[in-house]
């Protein structure tokens, strides 16, 4: 990544906490959210999706940055914290042995039942 779009850049701690804040104010942060809110991660995902086939960087970007805020709230929705559940997910996959085949990691059980 180019550092000129790293400088002042806050925190992920910081974001997620403001992200957090914005959410409970705007009064998201209810287990009972939780369907629609991964609904509106779905959506996300699809209009990175079209950016990304369009090689549109802007909305790629803003994508990106939509997804990762959806994904946010819903573990909050879920009580964990984004911090917690990819840390989780991180010790899961840093010993994980595979190859990538077509540009995708596919982890080696996955492969001997191909």
């Amino acid at each position: 990544m180019n550092d000129s779009k790293k400088q002042n850049s806050p925190s992920f701690d910081e974001l997620k906490n403001e992200i957090f804040k914005w959410a409970d104010n705007k009064n998201l942060i209810h287990i009972d959210n939780v369907n629609r809110q991964f609904m509106k991660v779905v959506e996300e995902l699809g209009e990175l999706s079209s950016a990304i086939l369009k090689k549109d960087q802007e909305n790629i970007v803003d994508g990106l940055g939509d997804v990762l805020v959806t994904v946010i709230i819903l573990n909050y929705q879920l009580g964990y914290s984004p911090t917690y559940t990819l840390n989780e997910a991180y010790k899961t996959i840093k010993y994980r042995t595979g190859k990538t085949v077509d540009g995708v990691f596919v982890k080696d059980t996955d492969l001997k039942d191909s």
